[in-house]
């Protein structure tokens, strides 16, 4: 009877091949693996003499995956799970002493992830981090890539499916020059915001995503007077007196006064949101992710001081209604 061997496909080559029809390009699939073209492509070569089947098809300037790709990626995210499954009870046979974290936070967590992370390694000194800090929307697209594990954000998206911890309060605050006249009222009212030149972060951030909800919720229109893309041009920009923004507490010192600002007591705010901790129902998390999720539930950190809401009674003429 004639012995049947398997063909033989190595754990770079099936990586390499799992990463291009992911990404449906081998230019994507490279950078990705930090590779280069050519290596990506001698890989892929040999995987499909090795399978005597055709994997990758030219389509215009790029690639398509084959049927035969699609089944072999399948065929390759279970052996990779069941391998990583093997790594988590090896590493619980004797403690968790190492393995790789893979998380992701949206901007404005740069301002404190690095202190979490920090706690944890300091509790399992062997893990190595893969930090990645980008906008939400880059954030959501390698939840779905399956690149990271853990992301910290403040509005998770619906898909894909996610679990998630509450972490803490991220009240987002209006903050305008040290000199502006609406830092010297005890309250200022919702409708001064009607044209109103407002700074907004980029599309894709969940601060600008919260901001506009609120200012719909509240029938606001002030001008938007500029869009740009990080909570420090953001804080420079007010101080210079373009505009006014709404921007995390987390993002701000102690003294906002430090960073050229200050918070003004608008009626209605801070826009109370909060940072949750999620991952991919779908998938089972690493020990590292595991053991990550249960150190946060059991210290989990502070909220910043804020400024309330309503601090004093309204000045004559205005309810502090969105009026």
């Amino acid at each position: 009877m004639k012995t049947i061997r398997p063909p033989r496909a190595t754990f770079h080559q099936l990586r390499t091949l799992e990463a291009v029809v992911r990404l449906g390009s081998i230019t994507r699939a490279a950078q990705e693996l930090h590779l280069t073209q050519p290596t990506v492509s001698a890989q892929i070569h040999e995987l499909q003499q090795a399978l005597d089947a055709v994997l990758v098809e030219p389509a215009g300037r790029g690639i398509r995956p084959t049927e035969a790709a699609q089944l072999l990626r399948a065929a390759a995210l279970d052996m990779f799970a069941r391998w990583q499954r093997f790594e988590d009870e090896l590493q619980a046979l004797h403690g968790l002493e190492r393995g790789v974290l893979r998380i992701a936070g949206v901007t404005t967590t740069e301002y404190f992830i690095a202190q979490w992370l920090h706690r944890y390694t300091t509790e399992h000194p062997g893990i190595e981090i893969e930090l990645a800090v980008d906008n939400r929307d880059a954030v959501v697209r390698r939840l779905r890539e399956e690149a990271i594990e853990l992301a910290v954000m403040m509005m998770p998206p619906e898909q894909p499916p996610l679990e998630g911890v509450p972490l803490m309060d991220n009240p987002l605050v209006l903050i305008a020059p040290v000199d502006h006249p609406w830092t010297r009222l005890a309250r200022v009212p919702r409708r001064l915001l009607d044209g109103a030149p407002l700074l907004l972060r980029e599309p894709g951030s969940g601060t600008r995503l919260a901001t506009e909800e609120w200012l719909r919720a509240q029938g606001r229109q002030p001008q938007i007077r500029a869009t740009l893309g990080s909570n420090e041009a953001i804080k420079h920009a007010v101080a210079a007196g373009l505009g006014v923004a709404f921007l995390s507490r987390h993002a701000l010192a102690d003294d906002p006064a430090r960073d050229g600002v200050a918070i003004v007591p608008m009626a209605g705010t801070p826009i109370q949101r909060r940072w949750m901790l999620v991952w991919r129902r779908d998938r089972r998390l690493s020990l590292a992710a595991r053991r990550f999720v249960e150190h946060m539930r059991a210290q989990p950190p502070q909220s910043p001081a804020t400024t309330p809401a309503s601090p004093a009674p309204a000045p004559p003429g205005d309810t502090g209604q969105a009026v």
